[in-house]
């Protein structure tokens, strides 16, 4: 059995053996240019590795939970993870860890090694699969480097390959993965080189920075670039950049590591080449072009006055619209880009987002002509628009810090759960849980006083006193918000609201769970020693701030959601009242800005009405699987939330069953005794305040709304990731 073999044993048209990325090394090294020492695993290590220990068998259940075409991005990160601390927990067996060990003891015994991966169709002309599969540098010690080799072939399920091979059309079945070796060579300057620009083909393009090149592959350290004619290599333009930090290797943690240092002052002003390397690295790249026979992407570095090709592979830029490698990565985010996105969001952004509501909300659109009302609607639809927007490019992909701790965590504390690292990130005063604690005050100043109870309920709100200051300050600050179609927002269905839930006894309400986390926390940092002690703990900081602002963030947009809707319901309405006279072309902007109607809010889902089923209980599944999300066991009556009107005849011990648990819902979260959701992924709102209050959840459950019906018996496993429906028996 081959499992490792040597760059010089490496033929062209061995990518199947040993990967892509293996084979350019190899043939770059045969032709004298200065590779790092390396040598190869092959992928039949790989296989032996699934086969022998039965993980092959457990990743194909993972994929298969639910058709993949189907699933939201939520999940398949989720499954993402769960297959990679599937690798976590499956040591090598002995036999294979004997037959890879001792050459890696003799070749790098001592030595700080980069592990990268190599899998077959890598870095091939058509299929650059560049990002998407894992690297891990400067990792010192045997048995981490071991580790490493694991985690690169756990990246072979990564989200990011698991999407890119179906853009592709490649088999997950068939998939497997080489992995690469290679010495470190702590280069003074590294960077990459493109033999043809992306957005000119007559140009060449070196990028460089100081130190290690994940600091440029990251993003966390911009490069300067210099444009040259792709013919002569002369220099077009040199940008420079705004030259601040280096990624270096640390020195003083187990298992190695990198880290960002601050440049000294000569090398601030100093761009990281001479006009004499940038010409070396363009004779390089068009050498490896010359090699390959296409236009290299060149990854390289400078030790010594010496210039070292790591990889190359070919320029696939522009190789079809369709390509969509570029919105994966860009949810993934490196750490130091995270915690600079975090303080954008936190500092920035939400402030502007309050700012932005609490103006609209200060308007008084009963004054406001035909003209002025349908001027108002196109502006708040533009203003949602463009948050919306935000949403999704910052938003969204600050969620990555919650995940990247969760790696960070599972590789470090190895928990039987992979999602135990949430337990960390809880308790961190969301805006959902402190709404939830104003409207358990208010309901229980209703259930102590029965004349309030009484004005209430006849449609009189008091005036004076501490209901109704508290009840003033609700509304201020969560009263206008949007939930599916429809607006939350005028102060009868708030008391309603109150009402309902004053009905209900103190104890029938869930109290958030009790955050004890020290112990857990001095666990995790205990895995690390020096810089890397310090970078874990912020790296902690930076997961909780994320998960914090994942929920925040739904209530901010919701409100100018809210206020948007709130407009055109005022349109509505005043369209169909009675109006002699007045102005005609008035009334037809307003009824022209009322047909626009797009408020980018997904359409209910399709299906017939939620919450029915009139097929022979015979043919109903009763098992359904989704995605486990909270953990917990609980069997209970299902009661189907599937519009506004639907929240208020929820019963304390139900379990709530919807498409979505929408920000503005989570005050029945606290009456629920477990919660469904179609909707996928353990980050999305609905997990994450089930896990607030220790619900059992299971998420992405296939036309929940559709497959239950309100009254059904159901028990929810939040362990296992699914729904059981319980038929009496004829």
């Amino acid at each position: 059995m081959n499992l490792i073999c040597e760059l010089d044993d490496i033929r062209p048209g061995d990518e199947t053996r040993v990967g892509g990325k293996a084979v350019a090394l190899a043939r770059m090294a045969a032709d004298a240019m200065a590779v790092p020492d390396a040598i190869c695993l092959t992928i039949e290590a790989y296989q032996w590795f699934v086969r022998e220990t039965g993980l092959q068998g457990r990743i194909l259940l993972e994929l298969n939970r639910k058709v993949f075409e189907e699933m939201r991005w939520e999940e398949i990160w989720d499954t993402a993870l769960r297959i990679r601390h599937r690798f976590l927990h499956t040591p090598l067996p002995e036999s294979l860890r004997a037959a890879i060990l001792a050459p890696i003891r003799e070749r790098f015994s001592g030595r700080a090694v980069v592990v990268r991966s190599s899998a077959p169709g890598e870095d091939a002309a058509g299929s650059s699969f560049a990002g998407l599969h894992d690297s891990f540098v400067n990792i010192q010690g045997l048995d981490s480097i071991l580790d490493h080799i694991r985690l690169v072939w756990a990246s072979l399920w990564s989200d990011r390959a698991l999407l890119y091979r179906r853009e592709l059309g490649l088999s997950t079945t068939e998939s497997a993965m080489g992995v690469v070796v290679q010495a470190v060579v702590a280069g003074e300057v590294s960077g990459v080189a493109f033999g043809v620009s992306p957005s000119d083909p007559s140009q060449a393009v070196v990028e460089a920075v100081y130190g290690l090149n994940q600091g440029l592959v990251d993003g966390d350290v911009a490069p300067d670039a210099w444009i040259l004619g792709r013919e002569d290599g002369a220099v077009i333009t040199h940008r420079p950049a705004r030259r601040e930090n280096a990624m270096r290797p640390m020195t003083e943690t187990r298992g190695g590591g990198v880290h960002l240092v601050p440049l000294t002052e000569k090398e601030r002003s100093l761009p990281p080449l001479s006009p004499e390397k940038v010409s070396m690295v363009f004779d390089l790249v068009r050498a490896a072009e010359k090699h390959f026979g296409v236009p290299q992407d060149v990854e390289w570095t400078f030790r010594d006055d010496r210039l070292f090709i790591l990889q190359s592979r070919p320029v696939t830029a522009g190789a079809g619209a369709d390509d969509s490698r570029a919105w994966y990565l860009s949810q993934h985010r490196s750490f130091e880009n995270l915690k600079a996105l975090a303080r954008r969001v936190k500092e920035e952004l939400l402030p502007k987002m309050q700012e932005t509501a609490q103006e609209m909300a200060s308007m008084d659109l009963s004054g406001f002509t035909d003209r002025e009302l349908a001027s108002e609607i196109g502006r708040r639809r533009t203003v949602y628009s463009e948050w919306k927007q935000v949403y999704w490019d910052e938003f969204i992909p600050l969620a990555h810090g919650i995940r990247l701790f969760g790696q960070v965590y599972n590789e470090a504390v190895q928990p039987e759960d992979p999602f135990a690292f949430v337990d960390l990130l809880k308790g961190t005063d969301m805006l959902s849980l402190r709404r939830n604690r104003m409207i358990r005050e208010m309901a229980g100043m209703i259930r102590a006083d029965d004349g309030l109870a009484a004005d209430l309920a006849s449609g009189e709100l008091p005036a004076g006193g501490p209901f109704a200051a508290a009840f003033d300050r609700f509304m201020d600050r969560f009263g206008t918000t949007a939930w599916g179609s429809g607006v939350v927002q005028d102060r009868d269905r708030v008391i309603r609201m109150l009402l309902s839930l004053a009905r209900l006894p103190e104890e029938g309400l869930h109290d958030a769970a009790p955050r004890r986390t020290e112990d857990m926390e001095a666990s995790f940092l205990e895995c690390f020693s020096g810089e890397a002690r310090v970078q874990a703990r912020e790296m902690l900081a930076v997961g909780r701030e994320s998960y914090r602002l994942r929920d925040d963030d739904n209530i901010y947009l919701g409100r100018i959601e809210g206020h948007m809707r709130t407009a055109v319901e005022i349109g509505r309405r005043r369209l169909a009242a009675p109006h002699p006279g007045g102005d005609p072309e008035g009334r037809g902007l307003l009824t022209a800005a009322l047909k626009e109607d797009d408020t980018g809010v997904p359409a209910p889902p399709a299906g017939g009405t939620a919450g029915t089923d009139d097929r022979d209980p015979s043919l109903k599944a009763r098992q359904i699987v989704g995605q486990p999300a909270g953990p917990g066991l609980v069997r209970g009556r299902a009661r189907i939330i599937s519009g506004p009107d639907d929240l208020f005849d929820f019963q304390a011990g139900e379990i709530l069953v919807c498409d979505a648990v929408d920000p503005n819902m989570t005050f029945l979260v606290p009456l629920a005794a477990g919660v469904v959701e179609r909707r996928g992924g353990m980050l999305i709102h609905g997990a994450i305040i089930a896990r607030e209050y220790g619900l059992p959840c299971v998420t992405g459950v296939p036309e929940a709304v559709q497959r239950i019906a309100t009254g059904d018996e159901i028990t929810v496993d939040g362990y296992l990731g699914i729904v059981i429906r319980h038929f009496a028996l004829a």
